[in-house]
């Protein structure tokens, strides 16, 4: 569920993505209220630095911008770690969801299963770690095109929704793990932190 439809805006430029300790990576993002061409605009920009970074998503939040946006696309790591989705109960071709945009998600945990699986952060590089996540959610969302879209997803496209869902609230994968796995990571995150003093 993309932008192909529309035409791409000019001069698509990848992004600075901010590290832990900046504010914008504890603010909760406001809800789009309107899609307009500077939506469209760094929807695409955060794609693209994305794909530059290397990583699988992106919240809005860490290019600095408190708002409830964010990209997806799992297909770089999907032979490695795949991901199942369902629209009305029919499976479909993950290809056919990405690069996924968000805009004003909401997630819900399908079932009772949870999983253990290994997450980083484009923000906090250098550190992974096991976080324990619903193993099944129905995401609900706009697209670019303002058009509301409702999937179920399993896999790493699952884990990918609900991290960056946390990103939009202000919450970082590091919040959902165990008081001594995140002292071991504390002269890293310490580190980080001092970087980002200036802000």
């Amino acid at each position: 569920m993309s932008d192909r439809n529309k035409s791409k805006p000019a001069e698509i430029q990848p992004l600075e993505v901010v590290k832990y300790g900046h504010p914008a990576l504890r603010s909760k993002g406001r809800r789009i209220e309107s899609i307009d061409q500077s939506i469209v605009q760094l929807a695409q920009e955060m794609i693209e630095t994305m794909y530059v970074e290397e990583g699988v998503g992106l919240a809005a939040q860490q290019v600095g911008r408190s708002l409830q946006l964010a990209v997806i696309d799992v297909m770089p790591a999907h032979e490695e770690r795949p991901s199942q989705a369902w629209v009305d109960g029919r499976e479909i071709e993950i290809e056919s969801l990405m690069p996924l945009v968000l805009i004003n998600p909401e997630i819900h945990p399908v079932g009772t299963r949870r999983e253990l699986g290994t997450e980083g952060c484009l923000s906090i590089p250098g550190l992974q770690d096991e976080v324990d996540r619903s193993a099944r959610v129905r995401v609900l969302c706009q697209e670019l095109s303002g058009e509301r879209i409702e999937f179920e997803a399993e896999g790493l496209l699952a884990r990918a929704a609900q991290h960056e869902m946390d990103h939009l609230n202000g919450i970082l994968f590091i919040d959902h793990l165990p008081a001594e796995s995140l002292q071991e990571h504390q002269p890293l995150l310490q580190k980080l932190q001092a970087k980002s003093l200036p802000f």
